[in-house]
């Protein structure tokens, strides 16, 4: 993989798949990376992240992390908002 390109969540369990096959055959883990064109980085990353997941869990995995990331940023914003509204109503500005 180019450095820098994202990975789709089905691209990375087939690629932990890959190399689950590769090391099993007897190759090194450095080897079955190489092989599977990833840095062994990404490989232990994508290990703790993905480990078990089938190819629909793991692209649910990631609608999910987005959706919660959406809804920090909301609660955040509207936390701001309440903020200044409180800080206009008690006469602060």
């Amino acid at each position: 993989m180019k450095r820098g390109q994202k990975t789709s969540a089905k691209q990375v369990v087939l690629k932990l798949r890959q190399i689950k096959i590769l090391t099993a055959q007897g190759k090194s883990l450095a080897l079955a990376c190489k092989e599977a064109e990833i840095p062994e980085q990404s490989y232990y990353r994508w290990r703790k992240d993905y480990g078990g997941l089938q190819i629909d869990q793991a692209k649910r995995m990631k609608e999910l992390e987005r959706e919660n990331t959406r809804l920090h940023r909301l609660v955040a914003d509207l936390s701001l908002e309440k903020q200044v509204l409180a800080d206009f109503a008690a006469g602060n500005l």
